[in-house]
């Protein structure tokens, strides 16, 4: 099955010392790294996605700031496709799905930040567009969020958005994604 990669938002405001920081990104981050090489090794298609906001009162994400430059664990190198997005989902006014269809893409990876956000948004889109969608759960990253006056904790934000996209899709670690294409690519 022909598949690719898509490496949402990770970008330097996610991380500490940046403007949005998320909780353990650079965890989450090198095992995003992981599948990345992995493809780059095989040849397989890749997509960095870089959130740049189009709000003008934005505070992170901002054009030309560091902070919206895509971190050096998952470093875009020149050559390498990327999709500028302004919305959540990287499908929505960009040229993601042209390209996915002109590669005659099937199934899509989506690794990312953040969990309850962009890989969600993007993840369900895959998936309403009939990609076979595989999330690498640990190769997200989320932050604590609040909501009447309750503060809920990252991980639980973290595992109730990648229990729900289960509904969508596989959800798996990045070891079980990289043994399965193995795995497909041993049977030929």
């Amino acid at each position: 099955m022909k598949t690719a990669l898509l490496i949402v938002d990770i970008q330097k405001d996610y991380f500490p010392d940046g403007k949005f920081p998320l909780v353990e990104p650079l965890a989450a981050a090198q095992n995003a790294r992981q599948l990345l090489q992995c493809f780059r090794e095989h040849g397989e298609k890749h997509v960095h996605i870089q959130h740049i906001s189009a709000e003008p009162d934005a505070t992170f994400f901002i054009r030309g700031d560091e902070g919206s430059d895509i971190h050096d664990a998952v470093a875009h190198f020149e050559g390498e496709p990327i999709v500028y997005k302004h919305y959540p989902n990287a499908f929505r006014e960009t040229n993601l799905l042209e390209m996915l269809k002109g590669w005659e893409i099937e199934r899509v990876i989506v690794t990312g930040m953040m969990t309850h956000m962009c890989v969600d948004a993007t993840a369900r889109a895959a998936a309403d567009f009939g990609f076979d969608l595989w999330v690498a759960a640990d190769a997200c990253a989320a932050r604590d969020l609040e909501f009447d006056g309750t503060t809920i904790p990252a991980d639980y934000v973290h595992k109730a958005f990648l229990a729900a996209l289960e509904s969508y899709g596989q959800v798996m670690t990045t070891e079980k994604v990289i043994a399965r294409l193995a795995a497909e690519k041993a049977a030929g």
